[in-house]
């Protein structure tokens, strides 16, 4: 390796935080120029990048191998791989969830006064994607793109119920935070909490995240069959007492059940 690159020998634990952000700058960097050209030379790259020859084929190697690039034969020349294609198809997916999903929250929030979001699972805990706020919202804080624990939420609830069962056993190994006094922080109570979710299709948070907060929340499922997303409504505990967040189930699992539909499910959500 010559000076000229700025590169360090340290790798692994040793490896310093700068080098590490150099490294994953270059490589965004090389999938942009791979992706703006269609195929380039490893010499090429290198020039683009401003680095040695050698760096730049350790650097095609690494992204090939986690099929981010792919080799094309003998000629010494990249191209972009799948590996890029499933990670757009994933926040595709995701995009489409809450383009699809922001009429379904304006006309539920309209039909019950508070407050609607549409969550999806992102690893240990729910995002929200989409958020619409009811006639008789009295706040205006916005969810939108916060996570949210998975054991303390309506929406989280029904994500956890209907993921795998070996993302939820690995889920349920983890120490539960707990957020008010109602939080279900015991993994054997959480596990019947999460039975009755299944077989009564839909959950319920009374204050288990905030003091005063109720909420209620279905699912949302795919075109594969699977539960994509968790559709809720939530309001403060003196205007959704828990009779009334009850009462609100059929409509969520009606505006549910449409967005399904428009997501390509073809079956029954009830």
């Amino acid at each position: 390796m010559t000076a000229t690159d700025g590169d360090s020998e340290e790798t692994g634990r040793g490896r310093s935080e700068p080098s590490l952000v150099r490294s994953v700058d270059r490589a965004v960097t090389a999938l942009e120029v791979v992706a703006e050209r269609g195929e380039v030379g490893i010499t090429e790259l290198a020039e683009e990048l401003g680095v040695h020859k050698s760096t730049a084929s350790r650097l095609v190697a690494a992204l090939a191998r986690r099929g981010m690039l792919e080799q094309l034969g003998d000629r010494g020349r990249v191209a972009l791989g799948f590996g890029v294609v499933r990670l757009a198809a994933s926040a595709t997916g995701r995009m489409d969830i809450a383009r699809l999903g922001q009429p379904t929250c304006q006309q539920l929030a309209e039909q019950v006064g508070e407050t609607v979001n549409l969550a999806i699972h992102d690893g240990e805990a729910a995002i929200n994607v989409t958020q619409e706020f009811g006639t008789a919202s009295v706040t205006t804080q916005n969810w939108v793109g916060r996570r949210t624990p998975l054991h303390a939420t309506s929406a989280g609830k029904v994500l956890l119920a209907y993921m795998s069962d070996p993302e939820r056993r690995a889920f349920l190994r983890r120490r539960l935070p707990r957020y008010t006094e109602s939080t279900i922080t015991e993994p054997a109570a959480l596990r019947t909490e999460l039975a009755r979710v299944v077989d009564e299709g839909h959950a319920r948070s009374f204050e288990e995240l905030e003091v005063g907060l109720h909420a209620v929340a279905v699912p949302v499922w795919g075109a594969a069959g699977d539960v994509v997303a968790a559709l809720s409504a939530a309001g403060p505990s003196y205007r959704l007492p828990r009779r009334r967040a009850r009462a609100i189930v059929p409509e969520l699992r009606a505006a549910a059940e449409d967005l399904s539909s428009r997501l390509g499910w073809g079956g029954s959500t009830s």
